[in-house]
């Protein structure tokens, strides 16, 4: 698997999250709204997900091992940084 395409979105409005991504694997298969959160221990992604009945969040789309969730993460995180290296080029969610 490989990951051909990472578009970043930056937030613009203050909090904890601070940028949607959207993933293309293997010019493929797209993956949108993986979000980039701030944490107590630095950034980290949290894949799509929708609100049950229950209240509680689940994931539609994950990776099924840690090592993958480990590569998608540095590979999303590596692109965030340039994107706030480059300044205002990427497309800003309200």
């Amino acid at each position: 698997m490989n990951i051909t395409d990472v578009r970043v979105r930056k937030v613009a409005k203050e909090g904890k999250m601070k940028a949607v991504v959207s993933i293309t694997i293997d010019d493929e298969f797209v993956v949108h709204d993986i979000k980039v959160i701030e944490g107590e221990k630095g950034l980290f992604i949290a894949m799509p997900s929708r609100k049950a009945t229950d209240g509680e969040y689940r994931d539609i789309a994950h990776p099924i091992n840690s090592e993958t969730r480990d590569r998608i993460q540095k590979i999303i995180l590596e692109k965030y940084e340039e994107a706030l290296e480059s300044g205002g080029d990427e497309e800003s969610v309200e």
